[in-house]
């Protein structure tokens, strides 16, 4: 009976060791895969139909979200501002080409908030230095989001 216990614990000890070296595999094949996945996405842009892009930049943008939160727990707060930087360029396209098609407005805003949130959350999180960069973003994702509600429902008359 002794035996059988001690047994029984190995064999779900051996189980969860190999799950969690699967896990850990399979999360190292996305990280390095999420690079060139981005840069094929930013090729994507380019080339399709302008209703099209706004999706594609939104997803760009929200893919930099988290990897400038990776970088910043990393320690790595260059790689953190140059993906911050594709945060906000790729916003202000979608939103351009959101307004321009007059198509995934909506959504745009709706993705770019979600964003906005992410960003305060990881502002709290980051050293003091790093919460400038942060914050700038932010308000520029929040002025993004301002000229999309304003695209969706523009001022009628004077009331």
């Amino acid at each position: 009976m002794m035996f059988a216990k001690e047994h029984s614990r190995l064999w779900r000890a051996m189980a969860a060791g190999l799950a969690l070296l699967t896990l850990g595999a399979a999360v190292a094949r996305l990280d390095g895969a999420e690079e060139p996945a981005i840069k094929e996405m930013k090729e994507r842009v380019a080339n399709a139909r302008i209703a099209d892009r706004p999706p594609l930049c939104l997803q760009i943008a929200e893919r930099q979200v988290g990897a400038a939160s990776r970088f910043y727990v990393a320690g790595d707060s260059e790689q953190a501002k140059a993906a911050l930087a594709d945060v906000i360029a790729f916003s202000e396209l979608a939103r351009d080409y959101a307004i321009q098609s007059h198509k995934h407005e909506k959504q745009s805003e709706i993705i770019i908030r979600r964003m906005t949130r992410k960003l305060a959350d990881l502002k709290h999180a980051v050293t003091h230095e790093e919460q400038q960069e942060v914050q700038t973003t932010i308000e520029r994702l929040q002025r993004i989001r301002d000229d999309l509600l304003v695209a969706m429902f523009p001022k009628v008359g004077n009331k």
